[in-house]
C-alpha cells in the first residue's frame, strides 16, 4: 500500500478543514533580507569585546558598530549563534552573544567581509 503522505495533495485530502498557511507580515523569508554589499561591509568598523558587568557574572561577547538594517543584523546574529553554539540577542544596536567567543567571532566577521573588525579591551 502506498504511503498516503508522500505528496501534499494527499495530505490535504486527509485534513480538508485545514486552511492554507499564510505567513504573517513580520515573517520575512531569507531571500527578501536586504544584503550589504562587500564595499559596505569593508567600510564598517566593528568592535568585538567581552563583558560581564551587570550580567550576574556571566560573560558575553559584544559586537558594536554595525550600521546595517535590523534584518541584516538579525541574520548576522543568527549566523553567529549557530557558529558559536550559544544564545544571543540584539539590544540598542549591539549584537550580544552569550559566552566568551571573541576570537571565533572576529575570524568569522573577517571571513564574511567585515575587514575593519578589531578586538576592543583585553
Amino acid at each position: 500500500m502506498p504511503d498516503p503522505i508522500k505528496d501534499l495533495e494527499s495530505l490535504r485530502k486527509l485534513f480538508p478543514e485545514m486552511d492554507t498557511y499564510v505567513p504573517e507580515e513580520e515573517e520575512v523569508p531569507a531571500e527578501e533580507i536586504p544584503l550589504l554589499s562587500d564595499k559596505e561591509k569593508a567600510q564598517m568598523k566593528l568592535y568585538v569585546s567581552r563583558d560581564k558587568k551587570q550580567r550576574g557574572g556571566k560573560q558575553v561577547t559584544l559586537i558594536q558598530g554595525h550600521q546595517g538594517p535590523p534584518a541584516v543584523m538579525s541574520k548576522l546574529l543568527s549566523d553567529l549563534k549557530s557558529k558559536c553554539s550559544a544564545g544571543g540577542t540584539l539590544k540598542e544596536g549591539e549584537i550580544i552573544v552569550q559566552g566568551d567567543h571573541v576570537k571565533k567571532i572576529i575570524d568569522y566577521l573577517i571571513r564574511s567581509g567585515y575587514k575593519h573588525t578589531k578586538q576592543k579591551g583585553g
